[in-house]
């Protein structure tokens, strides 16, 4: 448990005893205590921490809020909470002002809890799955997939920086029309190899990547599969396709610091028949109907605008079906919640999914699904359209050529999932202050300086329990231990809203808090108290930044 987390529940003890007191005395009248917020003011001169309580009770209490704020200032207990005065604003904010002493305990905390600083226990074990990028295995991965792996991954990171128990998942998608047509393409390409004059399917992949594979195909077994039956030719090009778009997705991730817990192939739900029993189950339910040869699902019902064909006329499952079976699949496992992050032209299908898993009699609350929006890669101030290499979309591997995975992680991830991206290649090139990553990277390192320079000047790094923590008094010293006390309630707050780009936003906060701070005081003066006090704050500062580049995905070096 952190301090600030102490301190916060305190108040809101305290407010709710103030609450009851004043009911008891006859000074208000309520049923019960309504849900109410205690939060950080956005501006400083709020104070500490502010709270809308009285707001909440105006209706049931049939009183002018700021009277109501009034009345629980009155009856405040502020023991054990660290205020020292309250003021009431607006139309019945309470404002807390918190005295100084409590941010005193913040680098003894940070120094207790070590690498763990900042995490937290919100999710209390519970099973959570996300499943991410699921690019399908007939191509490279694009900008679009990295912007997912970015934000799965550090999501996934977040969750279990809280206390939730993750397990990332890729969905391999084997199966399915997608995969008939990457035969298609292979076949071609290996027949056309040999200079047999076939026409190339127009609805193929004419990626330069497929041809690659074709020569690695050829390489690997010469013409062996040129006068074989048709159906052995295609299952061998498709296993070696598969097995070589597979791995090559794999090593393209790894580099971008992505691991996945399970890879879970479409082709298995086929295999175990397990489509065929989501099928016969929405069945007996009522929700499948044929009309024109083809099996519907009544998504109509489900206050969905139309149906939805499940089995073509032709015999075929659609993907929408293998879909369902896979979400079904998912909770089956023990999953309480499971969280997709798709592109954003899956919009119309999240409420097909709900409503699908309501058929299933599965709560469809217990999906959420994170829409990524599309990415625009800028360079010198224009748009890139297309790959130099493959004449085609930009790929993960050529943008990781291009900035490293540390600037894309947090390019990715800087902006809100829901937002459209513009991604500057140059800027997050630069080695420059207006570079959000390299400016949060800097402070890190400049604090790996301080601490050699304090060992080449012979001084101590101080156990923090030793140290005057007291003789730090300026302002900004105050400011960065009140930020650094915050990355646990940050943590916690980015978990539960699921956003990622909000713990981006603090650390590069607390970056430029550092800068500042390094700007215009020095750290190793020559009075020792003062610089032991000093020293224990840039560590404090050293174990918040790294904690959260570590969730984040990002690294901390040591030299810039």
């Amino acid at each position: 448990m952190s301090i600030i987390v102490d301190i916060r529940e305190n108040i809101i003890k305290r407010l709710h005893q103030a609450a009851q007191d004043a009911q008891q005395a006859g000074r208000l009248s309520f049923e019960e205590i309504p849900t109410f917020a205690l939060e950080a003011p956005r501006e400083k001169n709020h104070g500490d921490m502010a709270t809308n309580l009285a707001m909440i009770l105006a209706k049931p209490a049939r009183m002018a809020p700021r009277k109501i704020a009034e009345i629980l200032v009155e009856f405040f207990n502020p023991a054990d909470t660290w205020v020292e005065r309250m003021e009431i604003a607006g139309p019945g904010f309470i404002n807390f002002f918190l005295g100084s002493g409590w941010l005193l305990q913040v680098p003894l905390e940070v120094e207790a809890q070590g690498e763990n600083y900042g995490c937290c226990d919100i999710g209390g074990g519970e099973k959570v799955q996300v499943e991410f990028v699921s690019a399908n295995p007939t191509g490279l991965l694009h900008i679009g997939h990295a912007r997912g792996a970015a934000l799965g991954d550090s999501l996934a990171n977040l969750l279990t920086a809280a206390g939730y128990q993750v397990t990332r998942e890729f969905y391999i998608n084997d199966a399915g029309n997608q995969i008939e047509k990457l035969a298609d393409s292979l076949e071609a390409r290996y027949l056309q190899a040999f200079g047999q004059m076939v026409d190339f399917p127009e609805d193929g992949y004419h990626g330069a990547d497929l041809i690659e594979t074709i020569q690695n195909f050829i390489v690997a077994v010469g013409d062996q599969y040129l006068n074989v039956e048709i159906e052995v030719r295609r299952k061998n090009l498709l296993q070696f396709a598969l097995k070589e778009k597979q791995d090559a997705i794999r090593g393209t991730l790894k580099t971008f610091g992505v691991e996945f817990d399970v890879w879970f192939s479409e082709q298995t739900l086929h295999d175990s028949g397990k489509i065929i029993q989501t099928l016969n189950e929405l069945r007996d339910r009522g929700y499948i109907y044929e009309r024109e040869g083809a099996l519907w699902f009544r998504s109509t019902r489900l206050s969905d605008d139309k149906d939805e064909v499940v089995v073509r006329s032709n015999g075929l499952s659609t993907y929408f079906l293998s879909d369902i079976a896979y979400h079904v699949d998912k909770f089956e496992r023990g999953f309480a919640r499971v969280i997709n992050i798709w592109g954003a032209d899956h919009h119309g299908h999240v409420a097909r999914m709900k409503g699908a898993l309501a058929a299933m009699e599965i709560d469809p609350e217990r999906l959420e699904v994170i829409l990524a929006q599309m990415v625009r890669l800028f360079q010198a101030g224009e748009q890139v359209r297309m790959s130099k290499r493959t004449g085609q979309y930009v790929t993960l591997e050529e943008l990781l050529d291009e900035v490293g995975k540390d600037a894309a992680r947090y390019f990715f991830i800087m902006r809100a999932a829901e937002s459209h991206l513009d991604f500057d290649l140059d800027l997050a090139k630069a080695q420059s202050n207006d570079n959000p990553v390299y400016y949060i990277q800097y402070a890190h390192a400049r604090i790996c300086s301080i601490f050699r320079h304090a060992q080449e000047g012979g001084f101590m790094i101080p156990t923090i329990g030793t140290c005057r923590l007291d003789r730090l008094q300026e302002s900004v010293e105050l400011e960065l231990m009140q930020k650094v006390a915050e990355l646990p309630v940050e943590v916690a707050a980015a978990a539960i809203a699921r956003e990622p780009h909000r713990l981006a936003r603090f650390i590069h906060e607390l970056a430029s808090l550092f800068h500042n701070y390094y700007n215009a005081s020095r750290v190793l003066v020559e009075d020792e108290e003062l610089r032991n006090a000093r020293l224990a704050l840039v560590q404090s500062v050293h174990v918040a930044l790294r904690s959260g580049l570590s969730i984040l995905g990002i690294s901390a070096p040591d030299r810039m």
